[in-house]
Order: C-alpha cells, then structure tokens, then sequence
C-alpha cells in the first residue's frame, strides 16, 4: 500500500489530504474531483493552493488531467524560505495560512511567507483569529521562537481583496506532548473591530453592541478598533469583528463575523453583527474545551507528530471536518486516538459534553534538522 500511495475520490477535504501527504511523504491520488458538475475540475482557489504547496516544497510532483478531474500529488521535501503567492479570492488568506500553519514548524529553512489576497471573508477563518487562536496553541506544544509571528501589512475585504499578511515560523526538530485537559473558567475577552473603505464610526458601533451582550457575563472586556486607511485598505468596503475568550490556565476560544461582501446579498448592521459574534463566542464557550472548534484539527496533528509519548487534549463536541481529518491521520500515519465522552454534570454548568482525546506520537521529527 505504501509504495501504491492512497487514492481519494471527491473535492472535499482537499487541504487535510495534500498536507498529510506532504508531511507523510506518502503520494496521494485523487479522482472524480466535481466530475458531475458542469463546470468539472479543480477550482481556481484549489489549482492556487497547489501552486503555494511547489513553493514552499522541493521536488514535489504534481499532475493533473485534462478535465481537472484527476490529480496525483507526490510530496517533496519542506523547504520554507521566503515565499510570495497571491491567493486566488474566491477564498481567503486563511485557507492557505491553515496549511501553512500544519506544515511551517518542519521546514527545512524558517518560512518567511507573504501571502496577498482577501484577508476577511464569512466563509474561512480570517487572519486575526488564526493569529490570535492558532499561534498561542502551536507554542504549548513547544513551537516558539524569535519571529513566531503573523502580521495583517494591509486588509482585504471579499470580494475584491488587496489585503497582505506576512508569517513567519522558527523550524523545530520535534514536538513536543502536551496536557491539556483543564481549560479553567474565562477571565478576559480581547477583540478585533475592523472597518475599511467605510466610516471609522462602523467599528465603534459593533464594539457598543458587543459589549451590550458580554458585559453581562464579565466586565473585563477590551475590544480594539482597526480601521485601515488608503493603500492599506484593500480594495472592498467591509467590516467585521473577531473576539477571543482567554481562560485562567490560557487556552484560547474564539468567534469571529465578517460583514456580507459588497454586492452578495443584503447588507448587514454593525449592530447585528457585533450581538450575533457576541452569541456565537458564548455558543464556543458552551461547547467549551481546550481548543475552539476551528483549531480542534491542528491541534490533533500536532499530537500525533509529536515525540513518542502520550499527549491529551479535552476538546468540545468534534466537528464534521475534524471527524474526517481523525481518519485521514489514521490513513496517512496509522494513528487512532482514544476518545472519551465527558458529560459534565448539571451542577458543573460546564456547558455541552466533552471529548478527551488520548494519543501517543509518532515520534515524527524533522529530517531536515537532524544533522548537526
């Protein structure tokens, strides 16, 4: 099976297959990509994704039939270095900044990557809460360092984009296991209110309303205003808000909302926004665990490439997408973690149930960094 690779069938998923094999070295085949569709094929977003991966790679092959429908993929060697790529904007920054995320800590060379496009949108996760999710997550488990860091240069709202983020990542040799199965309760909320290409005033007005629902919960609320101007503003009108919930022993939960892009639909208050982004960071904090549900799939790669050695992570309800990635894992690295339900009592007022996952490593590290 090894030398045969794995075969796939479908577009979903796309990202999760391409970085486990990269990560895995084992080659994938994927067919029937949208072949029902009328427009068959890979996507502009997808064929962009592919082109970031031969940047931050060496010696990858890659071949894709005609229609598009088909794609072999055969991982080379992590480089990193520094790396320019446009993203395509039908989707954001994000999208390609999650796989970088998966893929930077094993490169051979620090990445240094400025990715440009739409920086904000309602479909993927934006750049603040990656930044402000994603980064403390990856430094428990060791990967951390001088320029471990991501900056939004200038925003880009969907759907005409402009927008510019720079990410640097520091290479490690190994990972290493964490614990991390007491969140603790929440004592602050930090945020993100951003406005470009229209009243500064928009920011100010979904703070108020944000502030209107969480003040009842707790007073330490800080909601910073970012309203970029001229040429740091992109290309589209837009606003949003991305708030985190940082707990006592610093497990990071995050909610995000992003305004509907120009031209898609009705347009949305400030007001709205900011009470429907305060209801979905309490919806996160019923769900509860260590980890928010958009971080719960780096999070479980980061344990299963760890040493040899047994890591546990408590996590809210698993997510569709996260119960496909735990069988990728299984597919690529032969690994299965062991899942516990954790029904928290009424008295508790602990939110939804729980689900510790217990793994050990497979002892991965990175072939790039062994010889001194």
């Amino acid at each position: 099976m090894a030398s045969q690779g794995l075969a796939y069938d479908g577009c979903n998923f796309f990202r999760q297959r391409l970085v486990l094999s990269t990560l895995s070295g084992k080659r994938v085949k994927i067919s029937n990509i949208r072949s029902k569709d009328d427009n068959p094929g890979l996507r502009d977003f997808e064929a962009s994704f592919i082109r970031l991966l031969e940047k931050v790679t060496n010696g990858c092959k890659i071949e894709i039939n005609q229609t598009g429908t088909m794609l072999f993929y055969q991982p080379g060697l992590l480089h990193g270095g520094s790396v320019e790529h446009d993203c395509n904007t039908q989707r954001s920054v994000g999208y390609y900044l999650e796989a970088l995320l998966m893929l930077a800590p094993f490169m051979k060379t620090p990445l240094k990557a400025t990715l440009r496009g739409v920086t904000n949108d309602p479909i993927d996760p934006t750049v603040d809460m990656l930044k402000s999710t994603s980064l403390p997550l990856m430094k428990k488990f060791g990967i951390d360092g001088e320029g471990f860091d991501i900056k939004v240069v200038k925003r880009g709202m969907a759907p005409g984009g402009g927008g510019e983020v720079f990410f640097s990542c520091p290479v490690r040799r190994t990972i290493r296991p964490v614990q991390l199965t007491d969140p603790g309760k929440i004592k602050r909320i930090r945020g993100v209110a951003y406005s470009v290409r229209v009243s500064p005033q928009m920011a100010n007005r979904i703070v108020d309303s944000t502030r209107a629902v969480l003040n009842q919960f707790i007073p330490d609320i800080y909601i910073h205003t970012d309203h970029m101007k001229g040429a740091n503003s992109g290309k589209s009108p837009g606003f949003g808000l991305a708030l985190v919930a940082e707990t006592l022993n610093g497990s990071f939960l995050s909610a995000e909302m992003s305004s509907t892009p120009q031209g898609q639909g009705d347009p949305m208050l400030p007001e709205d926004l900011g009470r429907s982004c305060a209801k979905l960071l309490l919806e996160e904090v019923h769900r509860g665990g260590y980890v928010d549900s958009s971080n719960q799939s780096l999070t479980l790669l980061l344990m299963t490439l760890g040493q040899q050695d047994v890591s546990k992570v408590l996590l809210g309800p698993l997510s569709p997408y996260t119960i496909e990635f735990l069988r990728h894992i299984k597919d690529f690295f032969q690994i299965m973690f062991k899942i516990e339900v954790q029904k928290p009592s009424e008295d508790e007022r602990k939110g939804g149930d729980k689900v510790l996952m217990t793994g050990v490593g497979i002892g991965y590290s990175n072939i790039n960094k062994t010889l001194k």
